[in-house]
């Protein structure tokens, strides 16, 4: 595994590197590998630039979003393909795209658990989200389904305007039967979507409770992604309950953020979001991004950065500190740090789809490694406390941000590499700091 972050050799961890003279005395013994595992809508974003009248004649609604069944979808791909319009496809959903994500950095193994169409034609939709997939995201338990996956469709007119027309086909499908329980609990983290509590009578919200069960039997850590403000504004109530019953790490950006906790002021719905769940990332724009969690009293580091005011006076206080969870804290410490768009964010913006999801692949990354460096070097006097997370909540920040940056700066929410060892344009204060 890649440690994360930016870090001069002597942060990373050598499983494997040994004095030369001692290694006839101490055998070398293979690093124990971690994974992480998630369940997702299955879906794939298609891109076209269409005309009004193919707008009409599908009976869309031109710059709104309509859901349509599985016959009108085909209807619309079919023209699409037959017309060449087609601009881009993009394997999309928002936990898929974080695995990917996190693999493509940490060069490790995540694991998904969804559906997928069981004839697959080479180039359609289906081939597409698994062309567009890192190889180091294990699909081999997929369930098939005999239809299709959900479509996204963005059409594209001259004057600029955007349609949506969305598919589900058998995204919802997912059988509690394909959820392999002994991978969740060997897990580092189980990621979820707040959509999936939301599919209706479809088998997807059952599954993902079991999968919900079994890592909170094994202590794994239950991280869930909300998914749009509308979804959370329909019962806040219930949501506030889900949460403080089942999620460690919730991530979030600041419209859902204001939804769950009626609080505008980012910061503010942090520190309220902190008395249901035990780490928060959101991201807030332009703004850059927030976290906040706890830490023993006795385990805190106080940050050398300036000290930033808010509506928590200096709340940057102890971003130097880990992230622990509450039950394991002796006296609990609300942590908060803070981090503004690395260089500004990019000169233009090709994509705001995907920076939420990989932030939170980065912090998928970071606790991932905190676990493999435990399985492989439990004396380390890095464990001497139990942690979420490898580093500090100020280092997962900038890891964090950074990976959003190079999401937006490109046109597929997905990363098409891991970040560059060195940058030219980055100050190495930035990491060392």
């Amino acid at each position: 595994m890649k440690f994360p972050g930016q870090r001069k050799s002597k942060h990373y961890f050598p499983v494997e590197s040994r004095d030369p003279l001692t290694n006839e005395l101490n055998p070398v013994l293979s690093p124990q590998h971690t994974h992480i595992t998630g369940i997702d809508q299955t879906l794939v974003d298609i891109e076209a630039h269409v005309d009004h009248a193919f707008i009409e004649r599908h009976q869309l609604m031109l710059g709104n979003s309509l859901l349509i069944d599985d016959e009108a979808a085909q209807r619309l791909y079919q023209e699409l393909q037959q017309g060449q319009l087609i601009t881009a496809e993009f394997a999309g959903g928002t936990i898929g795209n974080t695995l990917h994500n996190y693999s493509t950095l940490a060069d490790g193994r995540s694991v998904m658990f969804g559906v997928m169409s069981q004839n697959i034609t080479v180039g359609d939709y289906a081939y597409r989200y698994l062309c567009n997939t890192s190889s180091r995201v294990d699909l081999n338990h997929l369930q098939p389904v005999a239809g299709p996956i959900g479509r996204c469709f963005t059409l594209i007119t001259k004057c600029g305007e955007r349609t949506f027309a969305i598919s589900r086909g058998h995204m919802d499908k997912l059988s509690s039967d394909f959820i392999d329980e002994e991978l969740v609990k060997t897990g580092a983290a189980l990621a979820l979507t707040a959509y999936l509590m939301r599919a209706g009578n479809d088998p997807i919200t059952a599954a993902a409770m079991q999968a919900i069960n079994d890592a909170t039997a094994a202590n794994v850590p239950v991280v869930l992604t909300l998914g749009t403000r509308f979804l959370i504004e329909d019962d806040p109530k219930w949501w506030q309950q889900f949460i403080s019953e089942h999620v460690t790490v919730l991530a979030m950006n600041e419209e859902e953020a204001e939804a769950l906790t009626g609080e505008k002021d980012v910061l503010l719905a942090c520190q309220q979001a902190l008395e249901w769940c035990d780490l928060v990332l959101c991201t807030a724009g332009a703004r850059g991004l927030f976290m906040a969690g706890y830490t023993d009293e006795q385990y805190k580091r106080a940050t050398t950065h300036t000290l930033l005011p808010g509506s928590i006076a200096e709340f940057n206080q102890y971003e130097f500190s880990r992230p622990m969870s509450k039950i394991d804290c002796l006296q609990p410490l609300k942590v908060y740090s803070h981090i503004a768009p690395f260089m500004g964010g990019p000169e233009k913006i090709t994509n705001t789809n995907g920076a939420g999801d990989g932030a939170l692949s980065a912090l998928l990354h970071d606790m991932a490694a905190n676990v493999f460096h435990r399985n492989n070097v439990a004396q380390s006097s890095k464990h001497q406390f139990n942690a979420l997370s490898y580093s500090s909540f100020a280092q997962i920040c900038k890891y964090a941000n950074r990976v959003s940056y190079e999401v937006l700066a490109q046109h597929s929410p997905r990363l098409s590499r891991g970040l560059p060892e060195r940058e030219e344009s980055l100050e190495e204060v930035y990491w060392e700091r």
